[in-house]
């Protein structure tokens, strides 16, 4: 063999031989992160700034929306089953973040250095995973209101709307709300401290607030609240006694003192439901006061997952006041000349009377 063609070869098989080592040394570090520990995981990827932050035990807030506290009841509960190398830790830390910033997977994938599907997986996994003391509900309520007639109140009813991206076709007009901005409707009832006691997610934005509680499973069943306790709502709502005990304020203009006392009375402990929201609303800001960059049938479970977490931060003493000033609240005859709605008012005229004959709460407590 001539010299030229022996040192080409030589040269040929030197350059495969050293493309196969590079391709060995650029795939060691993915296995060796896909395999090792949660610990040895976290310490390996300290360079990705949230991940830094995290575990060096810097303030939370800033990426996640929840204090420490709030976090660590969060992943107890939870309680995921692991399913890649870093842990579920990462999986929740991947879901906050993404609620906190309401960005796209896109977004998020880079800033946690995992493929975009992971992410994908991740925020729809978490999602899918995620005994109210009655005396201390009513004892609440009656001091929002200032009142011992309201002492039988075991919740605030009222609608939330969630701006989203409309389906295409002729289906997308239905979700347009009467400010013309599509949206999806949350239906949620609280309790004397704004924690949520149910919710119910789903229907356009179109839809008035009376229908959506007449199709929910709070009116349909009838389990909440216990006999001989009833749920505020604002004059959007029919009065009710049956099949959900319903009071609402008497309609404008107001006739007699009796009746304005009481509305008043009943403004103060209804409004927490108004708070509630605002408080979720300050909290998730990317998620309620911006358009929810997902898939019109998903956007439910992610406003349920955000009112899962509220409630969780509540819990832990982590509070987020409210910056928005509450919607008003538009009034509509809608439902008031139902049977049931007759037996409702009868209901309104009674607290009403013990409104009146009634001395107030004392103030030992500010619920508000």
């Amino acid at each position: 063999m001539e010299p030229q063609l022996l040192a080409l070869l030589f040269i040929i098989l030197y350059f495969l031989f050293e493309e196969e080592a590079n391709y060995r040394r650029a795939r060691r570090p993915i296995l060796f992160r896909l395999n090792e520990t949660r610990r040895r995981y976290c310490t390996i990827n300290l360079s990705v700034p949230v991940l830094e932050r995290f575990f060096n035990n810097e303030d939370t807030r800033p990426d996640f929306r929840l204090s420490r506290e709030s976090l660590a009841v969060l992943m107890n509960l939870l309680n995921l089953n692991r399913r890649h190398g870093w842990g579920a830790e990462i999986e929740v830390l991947v879901f906050l973040f993404w609620l906190a910033c309401g960005t796209s997977y896109r977004v998020v994938s880079r800033v946690f250095g995992i493929p975009r599907s992971t992410v994908h997986r991740i925020v729809h996994r978490v999602t899918a995973n995620t005994a109210e003391d009655l005396e201390a509900v009513t004892r609440g309520f009656a001091g929002l209101a200032r009142h011992r007639a309201f002492a039988r109140t075991a919740g605030a009813i009222d609608g939330c709307h969630v701006r989203i991206r409309p389906p295409s076709g002729p289906d997308c007009q239905c979700y347009r709300n009467r400010k013309l901005f599509p949206s999806i409707i949350m239906q949620a009832v609280s309790d004397h401290q704004g924690r949520f006691i149910d919710i119910y997610v789903g229907w356009p934005g179109s839809v008035h607030d009376a229908r959506v509680l007449r199709h929910s499973p709070l009116y349909q069943r009838g389990l909440y609240p216990p006999p001989g306790h009833f749920i505020l709502g604002d004059g959007g709502y029919p009065c009710l006694q049956h099949p959900l005990p319903l009071i609402t304020p008497y309609k404008r203009p107001v006739q007699g003192v009796g009746a304005q006392r009481f509305n008043l009375h009943h403004s103060r402990a209804r409004s927490i439901i108004e708070r509630a929201f605002g408080m979720m609303k300050s909290r998730y800001r990317a998620i309620f006061l911006h358009m929810l960059e997902v898939h019109h049938t998903f956007a439910p479970h992610v406003i349920t997952a955000c009112a899962v977490l509220h409630n969780i931060c509540l819990g832990a003493g982590d509070i987020v006041a409210p910056e928005d000033e509450p919607e008003p609240n538009v009034v509509e005859d809608e439902g008031e000349n139902d049977v049931e709605a007759v037996a409702g008012a009868q209901w309104r005229d009674q607290l009403s009377a013990e409104v009146s004959a009634l001395e107030e709460v004392p103030r030992d407590h500010d619920y508000v």
